[in-house]
Parts: C-alpha cells; sequence; structure tokens
C-alpha cells in the first residue's frame, strides 16, 4: 500500500548513494559482461538486450513507486540482519551464476556463433524476459515486505502477504527470476546460456526451500499461510 509520506519525505528515505551505484553499475555490467566477451560493441542482439531491459526496468521502478513505494525504500538500503547463508549463497553462488549467462551469451552469439540461432527463439526469450519482469512488478506491487535479502523484518512490523500472486504460490519473485534467467540467455541467441541460466535457477530453488524453512520458524502467521496456499514456486508441482 502506498505510504501517507510526502514525495520529498520518500525520497529522503531512499538510500541514494547505494541506489546511485546501483543504477551506474548497469551500464557497467553491460559492458563487462556483454560487451568485453563479444569483443565488438556492433552486437545488434546485445544492443537489444539492453535496450528492452533498461525500458522494462524503468517502468517497473515507475510501478512501484506510484503502487508501493515502500518497497522502493526498502530494497535501496543494506541490511546487517539479512540471515549470513544468504549473503554466501547470494554473492558466492547466485549472483556469479547470473552474471554468467551474460558472459556465455557475449562469447556465444556476440563472439564465436556456436550455436546460431534464429530470431524466433530470441523472440521467445523475450516473452519468458517480460514475462519475469511483469511477474516480479505484481509481486513488489503488493509485498511492501520484498527486500533483495532474507531476513525478518521485525522492525518494520513484517507480516504474511497472500494477496496477489501470494495467493497462487508462496515465492512468486523467485518464478520471476527464473523466467528472466531463461528469457535472458534466449532473447541474448545463445542456447550455451541456458547452463548458467538453469544453474541458477537451482540455486534459486535452494534459496526457495532455505527461505520457507525460515519463514515457517520465525514469522508469526507463516505456517497457518502454508496450509492455505500449498505450493512455493510452481503451482499444482512444488
Amino acid at each position: 500500500m502506498p505510504s501517507d509520506d510526502t514525495f520529498e519525505q520518500k525520497w529522503q528515505r531512499i538510500d541514494r548513494r547505494r541506489a546511485g551505484r546501483t543504477v551506474l553499475g548497469i551500464p557497467l555490467r553491460f559492458a563487462l559482461f556483454l560487451f568485453l566477451p563479444a569483443g565488438t560493441i556492433a552486437w545488434m542482439r546485445g544492443w537489444l538486450f539492453v535496450l528492452i531491459s533498461l525500458a522494462a526496468t524503468a517502468a517497473a521502478l515507475g510501478c512501484l513507486w506510484r503502487l508501493n513505494p515502500e518497497v522502493v525504500i526498502a530494497r535501496s538500503h543494506y541490511h546487517a540482519e539479512t540471515k549470513r547463508w544468504d549473503k554466501i549463497l547470494l554473492c558466492c553462488f547466485y549472483l556469479p551464476a547470473m552474471l554468467s549467462i551474460l558472459l556465455v551469451a557475449g562469447l556465444d552469439d556476440g563472439h564465436f556463433h556456436w550455436f546460431p540461432v534464429p530470431w524466433w527463439v530470441c523472440a521467445l526469450g523475450y516473452v519468458l524476459l517480460l514475462l519475469g519482469f511483469g511477474l516480479f512488478t505484481w509481486a513488489e506491487a503488493v509485498n511492501k515486505f520484498f527486500e533483495q535479502t532474507v531476513r525478518i523484518q521485525s522492525e518494520r512490523g513484517q507480516r504474511v502477504i497472500d494477496s496477489g500472486p501470494y495467493a497462487i504460490v508462496r515465492h512468486p519473485g523467485y518464478m520471476a527470476a527464473v523466467l528472466i534467467a531463461f528469457g535472458t540467455a534466449l532473447s541474448l541467441g545463445s542456447l550455451w546460456a541456458l547452463i548458467p541460466a538453469a544453474i541458477s535457477s537451482l540455486l534459486l530453488i535452494l534459496r526457495t526451500k532455505w527461505e520457507d524453512q525460515t519463514l515457517q520458524q520465525e514469522l508469526a502467521g507463516y505456517k497457518e499461510y502454508t496450509e492455505q496456499v500449498r505450493y512455493r514456486l510452481i503451482p499444482s508441482a512444488w
């Protein structure tokens, strides 16, 4: 739900230094993990991916700032209470796997052309990518406690969210991230990049399991919620 704060008050609550580093880091990551492995900046699929990704990100942020500014504010801060296992999983395994999707795609489609694919494969990738962005934004829009790391947000009065996509699965954000991972690989025209996409997805499944256990143990009402919404990630499957 939107806060009653004025725009200026909301803006003051954002960690602007960290948010600025994040925004400035986007083109740097694209340069390092896409165009440097490709060995050229004249890579059409790479530039198309950059433009669509930036447009989708800007649209998502615009929607969230209007619908749920609290989640934008919360995600702009680092939280020391993050579970230690989550820090290790994210920094040492998941983030490298996600960045490897870009690196492998740059080497594959941008440079060596190991396994050329037609444009319809890229189109399918963009469908998955945009579905992932849409689902991710929907989950953030209804859940002001949607932070980047796993912790119990006792200072914010965290409670169970059971509306929107959370009425279907317990961790829709992770389902969205899986779609984004596979969509990224295909939209960049690289079947080889599906390997790190699959690895990152398996890591997300592990994170889903561990986070679900944490919430059942530490968040009031979550066990009852698991009886209402049975599936963690995929409806009618798991």
